[in-house]
């Protein structure tokens, strides 16, 4: 089996997390979404990294 190095994956393992929880955090709390809700929360559990970016640019609508 193939040495694994933890030292390269934990840092986007981390930034994936944290990205995760925090799109998921606005999700719920943004009432003003571009398309329904449950669609944006599944995109960003089930794609990695590219969903909870694809929320906040796509997503998110912008009132200004």
């Amino acid at each position: 089996m193939a040495e694994f190095n933890w030292g390269l994956i934990a840092p986007i393992f981390v930034i994936q997390l944290i990205l995760m929880v925090v799109a998921l955090v606005d999700c719920v709390r943004n009432s003003e979404l571009n398309g329904p809700k449950w669609m944006w929360i599944l995109i960003i559990i089930f794609i990695n990294i590219l969903g909870p970016i694809l929320y906040f640019i796509i997503g998110r609508r912008n009132n200004g």
